[in-house]
């Protein structure tokens, strides 16, 4: 096992300003948290032989812009994020690489389009049970990943390397507080009451709402996670009390309700 890398990658992190990392031994996919499991081809190692190590890292999406949503401001961010992942995960791998342990970047978003989705929504890899198994949350009611610093806000990417690192430790402590404010909020419909980890009823109808946001260039939908009261973030932007998010419960009037509608006016269809 080599703990120099963890050095490296702390560092890389520091650099680039990424807040979360963490790092998942392959074998934890081995041993299922919950049931039911992932299938073994989704493993690492299965993906790609000779996986001995998953790494994590996470970026915030910051929760004022997701307020607005669906707008094409938190669109862009989403994009953003998504695109910066990408480029950081490529960027380490190859550092990686060159320190003499092959690694790759696995993509943000393993799937062609939400046209795609539609026909089979699941992608190749799944980031968020690797960010569980690598230390960085736990699974929510929204079946997102909940973690302390931003709640469920979180963008997350992956590498695998041939690396043998320590793992993290997993989160024992349970973070979503099953107010189910994301089932009541949820527009399409898809979630329901229990517990976690509680995957989509209806996955066809979710993605047929992110199908219909983006005709509109303003996908994501992103509601489950804008109205989940888990986070440290809500603290920093002030927004403890999620009563903001229902209609005629503003505690600060209607100036945050006016610059919302305001950015939902523009930029979409």
């Amino acid at each position: 096992m080599n703990l120099n890398l963890k050095e490296i990658v702390s560092s890389f992190c520091a650099e680039n300003n990424i807040p979360m990392v963490g790092y998942a031994a392959f074998s934890r996919w081995e041993q299922p948290l919950f049931e039911p499991w992932i299938p073994a081809d989704f493993y690492p190692h299965h993906i790609l032989p000779k996986t001995q190590s998953v790494i994590v890292m996470g970026l915030p999406v910051a929760l004022p812009v997701l307020e607005t949503s669906p707008s094409i401001w938190y669109h862009e961010l989403y994009k953003t994020v998504n695109s910066l992942l990408d480029q950081y995960t490529v960027q380490l791998a190859s550092i990686l690489t060159r320190a003499g342990f092959p690694s790759v970047f696995v993509p943000r978003d393993g799937y062609g389009s939400i046209e795609v989705l539609l026909k089979n929504p699941v992608a190749f890899f799944s980031h968020r049970h690797a960010a569980i198994l690598a230390g960085l949350g736990r699974f929510g009611v929204n079946n997102m990943v909940l973690t302390r610093e931003f709640g469920p806000r979180v963008r997350f990417g992956s590498i695998f390397t041939t690396a043998m690192i320590p793992s993290d430790p997993l989160v024992e402590d349970e973070l979503c507080i099953h107010c189910n404010k994301c089932v009541n909020f949820c527009p399409a419909h898809a979630l329901e009451e229990g517990d976690y980890p509680l995957v989509l009823t209806n996955k066809p109808a979710c993605t047929a709402q992110s199908a219909s946001l983006n005709k509109r260039h303003i996908s994501p939908c992103g509601i489950c996670i804008k109205v989940c009261p888990v986070g440290e973030d809500r603290r920093v932007f002030h927004r403890e009390n999620t009563g903001i998010y229902e209609q005629g419960e503003f505690i600060s009037g209607s100036e945050l309700l006016q610059g919302w509608d305001h950015v939902r006016r523009y930029g979409g269809g």
